[in-house]
């Protein structure tokens, strides 16, 4: 177990005297059930007033990345106590459809719904050499009126957002955010990433809408001194001043570790700064998630991902009250394999009661990290004196079938 600082009450991520969650850890999708090989990919949202939702793949043969994928849903009423049977919200047959990425519209209040789909069969590793056309890899937008109880059907918005020199493509995975500061207000935001038909190096961009969610455009790209850390999945939080935070996955760790970070100051126009290695924020190369915590976003950032050098393993969430320049342990949640996992600001007592708090929807299990998606409450607010250092929490209960 790794011992910590104790963290100052600026760190605790919700307001003092804050109800405890009420429920321990759940497993809205266990691999081998509902018809599907493998659950992958979370990514996680609450609806306001309304249900916890949280959307996997579901990959109907295999542990693949490629194949026959649907995207799917659960939903839970309770803060993740309990959840409503599994829902389909995309199924394209034989073809690939994942990587899913929604977030609240907060003038509608509809949930939209980034994700992409693979055509014909076409593996990743094809898209990228080049073997097969850039084409097949598409970008599509759904829309939810009721809270996710049901879905729009898929609309194709590839041609707004993918440039003809890009090859592969992938929305997040994980949450997008609503800007909530300034002229920006309600601007929706999404992470993504590309890979370049010139150089064949990874790069991050940005999706955004300011038509709350029926159009979208390209935003921020990452640049030429950014190329060099061959940057893929990524994720992102605006930080109570405004700026947008954008955590990347990045496949070059002879640059400095395997995350990268940059800043944007124009609501995700552009980037304000080139990406940079964040060498604290210690892990295997996989995805990650951000999330601004606290009451109205004022709280610490926070940041989930294996810990483990070696591969992964060793879930954790990190700490920052400086808008990602430094990071600082902040809980282990399990020394288990783990994999993907995704933030999330919910209330325990469903979309109506309780204090807001911080969730975790993260790939994980006893054999690999593939053997479930769990959903567990953070400990927060954690009521460390100063100066005296504490262990961090111990791992999280056995989660609840």
């Amino acid at each position: 177990m790794c011992v910590a600082t104790a963290l100052p009450p600026s760190l605790a991520a919700d307001p003092a005297g804050a109800a405890p969650a009420p429920c321990p850890a759940s497993v809205p999708y266990r691999s081998g059930t509902a018809g599907y090989h493998t659950f992958r990919i979370p990514a996680a949202l609450q609806v306001p007033g309304g249900a916890l939702l949280a959307f996997a793949e579901g990959r109907r043969d295999s542990a693949a990345d490629d194949g026959n994928i649907d995207l799917v849903l659960r939903r839970s009423f309770d803060g993740g106590c309990t959840w409503q049977p599994l829902q389909v919200v995309a199924d394209a047959g034989a073809d690939t459809v994942g990587n899913p990425v929604p977030v609240v519209d907060p003038r509608s209040g509809d949930v939209v719904l980034l994700s992409c789909r693979t055509l014909g069969g076409a593996t990743e590793r094809q898209v990228r050499s080049g073997a097969v056309p850039a084409y097949v890899r598409r970008v599509f937008l759904q829309r939810s009126t009721d809270g996710g109880a049901s879905w729009s059907p898929q609309r194709d918005i590839t041609d707004e957002v993918k440039p003809g020199d890009w090859r592969w493509y992938a929305t997040g995975p994980g949450h997008g955010v609503a800007l909530r500061h300034g002229h920006r207000r309600g601007r929706l935001l999404a992470p993504a990433n590309h890979s370049s038909a010139v150089t064949g190096k990874g790069g991050a961009h940005a999706l955004y809408s300011d038509d709350g969610g029926l159009s979208w455009r390209i935003g921020y790209r990452s640049g030429v001194p950014d190329e060099a850390l061959a940057l893929s999945e990524t994720t992102l939080a605006e930080l109570p001043g405004g700026r947008i935070y954008v955590n990347a996955r990045a496949h070059d760790a002879a640059s400095g570790g395997n995350r990268a970070a940059a800043y944007s100051g124009d609501g995700g126009l552009t980037l304000s700064s080139a990406f940079r290695p964040q060498p604290q924020l210690t892990g295997p190369v996989v995805q990650a998630s951000v999330v601004q915590s606290g009451t109205a976003g004022t709280g610490p950032l926070l940041y989930s991902g294996p810990a483990d050098p070696a591969g992964r393993r060793r879930m954790r969430v990190w700490a920052s009250r400086d808008g990602g320049a430094s990071w600082r342990p902040l809980w282990t949640v399990s020394d288990a394999p783990a994999g993907y996992s995704d933030l999330v600001r919910f209330r325990p007592g469903g979309g109506t009661g309780g204090a807001a708090r911080t969730g975790l929807l993260y790939e994980t299990g006893a054999r690999t990290y593939s053997d479930t998606i769990t959903f567990v409450p953070l400990p927060l607010p954690l009521p460390l004196p100063l100066p005296l250092p504490l262990p961090l929490p111990g791992p999280a209960p056995a989660p609840a079938p």
